[in-house]
């Protein structure tokens, strides 16, 4: 009887055993292929260009620069050119007197007249306050390209900062990966000596225990590493490509 209870333990041992490895055989296989990175200057690059509010700013120093166009070009509102025509008919009328008479005489021409002119205004608070408008609109411009740079200083620091997470994640991962694979191997020769009764049950179940752990790193590297290439991926605004 005892003999019977004994060879159905090691039947749901091996099976349980069998799992196990098939499972730890199919993480191996799952470890995501190592990546060549860009250099890490056309990644800043390409970061500052896909950026929306980079380009937000670079559109209002655009903008900004045409205020300042236009205010400098302002005095020429001051002066211009005028001209007016007329066209039409027009009466005389005269009176004379003759001998104690009066006479009402009338005449009617048709005429064409125009005129043409130039003008220019002398605007007392243009004059005082033009000055003063360009450079405010000057100061606006500096404003906009100092904040469009901070922006760009921003972007870099993090694109750096992600570009070394994910080469550390990387590196992790294949350490994670060797452990496994190391662990793996390890496994199948305490199960050996196990059925061999070299080991008792309690060995194999604390090496056990430490094969679940490595596992276990091992899988939390891997969602580690996939997070830090994703967020690189979404600040550069293109995948990167795994090598063959």
């Amino acid at each position: 009887m005892k003999k019977i209870s004994k060879n159905i333990f090691f039947i749901i041992f091996n099976c349980c055993f069998a799992a196990v490895t098939l499972a730890q055989t199919s993480d191996i296989k799952d470890m995501p292929k190592e990546i060549l990175l860009p250099p890490l200057d056309d990644l800043i690059e390409a970061a500052i260009q896909h950026n929306p509010t980079v380009e937000f700013r670079r559109l209002g120093i655009e903008r900004t620069e045409s205020l300042v166009k236009s205010e400098r070009n302002y005095w020429t509102r001051n002066f211009g050119l005028q001209a007016d025509a007329e066209y039409g008919n027009l009466n005389n009328s005269s009176y004379s007197v003759e001998a104690g008479d009066s006479n009402l005489l009338s005449t009617s021409t048709t005429q064409f007249n125009y005129g043409v002119g130039v003008y220019l205004k002398f605007p007392i608070f243009d004059i005082v306050n033009r000055k003063d408008q360009i450079k405010q609109a000057q100061l606006e411009v500096d404003q906009a390209k100092s904040m469009e740079e901070g922006m760009k200083n921003e972007i870099r620091q993090l694109v750096i900062k992600q570009y070394q997470e994910i080469i550390l994640k990387q590196k992790l991962l294949s350490i994670k990966s060797q452990n496994l694979g190391n662990a793996k191997v390890n496994m199948e020769m305490v199960e050996k000596e196990f059925r061999n009764g070299v080991i008792p049950i309690l060995e194999y179940t604390r090496i056990s225990d430490i094969t679940s752990k490595i596992e276990s790193e091992f899988e939390t590297a891997k969602s580690e590493y996939f997070l830090a290439k994703k967020l690189l991926e979404n600040t550069v605004g293109f995948t990167l490509d795994n090598s063959n």
